[in-house]
């Protein structure tokens, strides 16, 4: 790390407020990470109220992983070079201002592009709460430090659904935005009081075209995954879009390589502890981002539950994390057995979990608690394992830039988990109902069908989709964990014989 200024208070035992600061960056990481799922529990109302089809709803969730994936490292190099103090404090007004567009927004085109705009805000939180942590924590309390974060966005990530229950069960859909705002508000003046100011000032310059085009490139991507179910994966609108989305991407990493300031540095990629945690972190924020947004939609559409009942039941996920990480049974695990088989054992739960979800739900809410459960232990061993060998593999100086990096993984997984399992869901389900195929929704495939026995299956139809999907996912989260665990063992035996 450069050495500490006036502007970067970090003392070798750590800042003196470190926890209190650590409990003010959570609150606006919260915020955050509510905003990824509370949308999905809205789902029915969107759809009815909006007249939002499938495709519209996925874009809805879509439009702010992708700005802010794009974003992220780009907000990363900003906070790194001006300072990350200033980024979180645009960031909360950002945030706050494009959660009152979205309340009030008249339809699914205004609440897309608000959701797009609220993503500005979000990429600047995002990197900011995690290089705040890395640079006022030593390297003792780091991983604890990052423990205790990481179950905040588990928390954000997993809540967002129980807190839209709520604010639907007695208000309209727009309210899931608008108390964004008092939190925000809270959110300016604790950072401003509290969080020390932190910067680089050597740091790299925001690589403007780099964010441009893997905003451009995964959104293209994305598009072609939501769009193949309905106009065929082979037409050329899907192909077309696919083509594109992987030149664009290929374009940046080539402008990545060529440029004295890149917003993300390929020499990462040879270390093999960064590649481990990268494939780890994207695979279980696709499992769970995808499982989430189908689980909500079969508690509600195929078991009947409300909004509030639904979010209710999907709260264990949320309080397994949040009953491991605070109890420093993930932090002890990793001091004991390391990084790579405590990655290797929460990926596993985490694929079990979506498993029995999967194999077990179809027979009511039991089976799908159980697999919460182990999801949530899952998740509470993986995540802050992987945050915290991405952050380690890249110098401390750089700490915005890892940040964007972590965040960018979880926001593209979780974006990516939404298309892709989405599109598995309507390819089977339009396999099994071709008459219902058309239909924008579930909902609406019911209210067209002829009678009893036509909506029966179609219901069937939607539910053994589910199943489908929710295996997939399982095994892309299985897979990510073995891949990531053999590279960081590979990278510590390096480390150890001196390759």
């Amino acid at each position: 790390m450069t050495a500490t200024t006036a502007e970067n208070p970090t003392a070798p035992t750590g800042h003196p407020q470190r926890w209190l600061i650590l409990g003010v960056i959570c609150l606006a990481q919260l915020t955050v990470l509510l905003d990824n799922t509370v949308l999905s529990v809205a789902i029915p109302s969107l759809t009815r109220e909006l007249d939002a089809s499938t495709a519209d709803i996925q874009w809805m969730i879509n439009a702010y992983s992708l700005v802010q994936s794009g974003l992220l490292l780009t907000a990363g190099n900003a906070a790194d070079r001006y300072g990350r103090k200033k980024m979180l404090v645009a960031g909360l007004a950002l945030f706050g201002v494009g959660s009152l567009a979205a309340g009030l927004a008249q339809s699914a085109n205004q609440l897309i592009a608000a959701r797009a705009g609220m993503g500005v805000g979000g990429a600047l939180l995002m990197t900011t709460t995690l290089a705040v942590v890395v640079q006022i924590f030593d390297d003792a309390e780091r991983v604890k430090a990052i423990a205790l974060w990481s179950t905040v966005s588990s928390l954000g990530f997993a809540a967002g659904p129980l807190i839209g229950g709520v604010v639907l069960d007695h208000f309209w859909w727009g309210a899931i935005f608008l108390i964004n705002i008092p939190v925000a508000a809270i959110g300016l003046f604790a950072v401003a009081a509290l969080v020390p100011e932190s910067k680089n000032p050597q740091g790299d310059r925001p690589d403007l075209l780099g964010a441009l085009l893997s905003t451009v490139g995964m959104t293209a991507v994305v598009y072609a995954i939501i769009s193949g179910p309905d106009h065929g994966w082979a037409s050329a609108q899907v192909l077309a879009s696919g083509t594109v989305g992987i030149g664009v991407l290929g374009g940046f990493v080539l402008w990545e390589l060529r440029i004295a300031h890149p917003m993300l540095d390929m020499h990462f990629f040879r270390d093999q502890r960064f590649v481990g945690a990268v494939a780890g972190a994207i695979l279980v924020a696709f499992g769970m981002g995808g499982s989430l947004f189908l689980l909500t939609q079969h508690l509600q559409f195929v078991l009947g539950y409300g909004p509030l009942d639904a979010g209710l039941r999907t709260a264990p996920l949320a309080l397994t994390v949040v009953a491991l990480n605070l109890t420093g049974v993930g932090a002890r695990l990793l001091a004991r057995i390391g990084t790579p088989r405590t990655i290797a054992l929460g990926m596993t739960l985490v694929a079990g979990g979506l498993a029995a979800i999967a194999l077990l739900g179809g027979e009511g809410y039991g089976g799908m608690l159980a697999g919460l459960v182990v999801m949530g232990a899952g998740v509470a061993l993986s995540m802050p394992a992987m945050a915290n060998a991405i952050m380690s593999a890249i110098p401390p100086e750089k700490a915005g830039v890892g940040a964007g990096v972590n965040g960018t993984l979880a926001e593209f997984g979780n974006g990516l988990g939404v298309a892709v399992l989405g599109a598995v869901l309507n390819s089977r389900f339009a396999a099994l109902v071709p008459t219902a195929a058309g239909a924008a929704s579930l909902p609406a495939a019911l209210a067209a069908a002829g009678d009893e026995g036509e909506r029966d299956r179609i219901s069937d139809a939607f539910a053994s989709g589910l199943e489908t999907s929710q295996l997939v996912g399982a095994a892309a989260v299985l897979a990510g964990g073995l891949l990531a665990a053999l590279l960081l063992r590979r990278a510590e035996r390096g480390e150890r014989t001196g390759e």
